[in-house]
């Protein structure tokens, strides 16, 4: 095609070439989400580096008997998330949806997704465990057996590394499964739709069996609160709300990119017009921004989860929201009432 031809053909050809060619159609849209993803790695890498150090140094969560290590798990792959971020912003900022640099671009899907995965799974497993802990306190299960070693972690990232395979073809990322191509012969396009159907099918599965999860275990959770007869009233209250703060992150960061992708693929099996498949495909991109929101939700989990991390955080933090009351000892000490740090909440 000539440089005329380019320039006056119709908008809805060029906008179908720039899905093809995983380039943005809408730069300054683009650019706009590239922005989004620098404020927060900003924000969250400080956050999540601070609490890293605190598990490691302070909590020494290997030598924990609580949560710890699933809560260390989940904020090593937030970390380790955030570090594709200056690299996505910078190809949204050249108008690209992907980096030209075939092996970037895998090593790339391999980071967003694998990580993603294993962020989705701690937080299933974190509610999971509150779960038996509130509703079948005195029945043994292998969760609680196996939380308190590193094993049950290792397997959990051993399990999601197939799961990455299919994600790490290289049109995933430009959203080009079940894309329309004439020239494809009939046997490669059936082998093609049959890799994107399975490549689809893990996308969803990963949010939507641990979604399903998610809300059994918030359902039973309330629903023990509500019956409660015996048990402490305070630590049904604090496990409700952590289930909520989880299904809310899940939400809020999860689901959206979810329904886009559905809205997306339909679009492309059903054949809408160009125009009306970039615009998805736009929506699909900014929502999958929004997911990377989940790295600066997720402390909200650990605060929820571990009064005294919340209050580890606050005392080697934020000191200044640490107020002191004194706390008087028994008079035969004859010791005087010596100060003791009380959260403000």
């Amino acid at each position: 095609m000539s440089q005329l031809e380019y320039l006056t053909a119709p908008m809805t050809n060029q906008t179908y070439q720039h899905i093809e060619d995983c380039e943005a159609s809408n730069r300054a849209l683009y650019k706009f989400y590239a922005a989004v993803m620098i404020v927060i790695f900003i924000l969250a890498l400080p956050l999540n580096a601070s609490v890293i150090h605190l598990f490691i140094f302070k909590l020494k969560f290997w030598k924990s008997n609580s949560n710890n290590i699933f809560l260390f798990n989940l904020v090593l792959a937030d970390i380790l998330l955030l570090f594709c971020l200056p690299i996505k912003a910078n190809n949204y900022i050249h108008g690209e949806r992907r980096s030209e640099n075939d092996t970037v671009c895998k090593a790339m899907l391999f980071m967003l997704f694998l990580n993603r995965g294993a962020s989705i799974a701690f937080l299933t497993v974190t509610s999971i465990d509150r779960y038996f802990n509130v509703v079948h306190p005195g029945r043994k299960n292998l969760l609680r057996a196996l939380k308190k070693s590193p094993h049950i972690s290792i397997l959990i990232w051993l399990l999601l590394l197939p799961l990455t395979i299919p994600t790490m073809l290289k049109n995933f990322d430009c959203c080009n499964s079940h894309s329309r191509n004439e020239d494809d012969k009939k046997e490669d396009a059936l082998i093609k739709d049959v890799v994107d159907s399975l490549r689809e099918v893990v996308f969803f599965t990963q949010i939507l069996i641990p979604f399903v999860i998610l809300v059994y275990c918030t359902v039973h959770i309330v629903n023990r609160l509500r019956k409660k007869t015996v048990g402490d009233t305070t630590k049904l209250r604090r496990a409700v709300i952590l289930v909520t703060s989880v299904m809310v992150v899940f939400s809020l960061c999860f689901l959206p990119c979810t329904i886009a992708r559905m809205v997306l693929l339909i679009a492309r099996v059903q054949e809408w017009p160009e125009a009306m498949e970039d615009k998805a495909a736009v929506a699909f991109d900014g929502l999958m921004v929004l997911s990377y929101m989940d790295c600066l939700l997720d402390p909200l989990v650990y605060c929820f989860c571990s009064t005294k991390f919340k209050a580890l955080y606050l005392n080697n933090y934020f000191p200044f929201l640490v107020k002191e009351v004194p706390v008087p000892l028994e008079s035969s000490t004859g010791n005087t009432s010596q100060p003791r740090r009380n959260n403000v909440i």
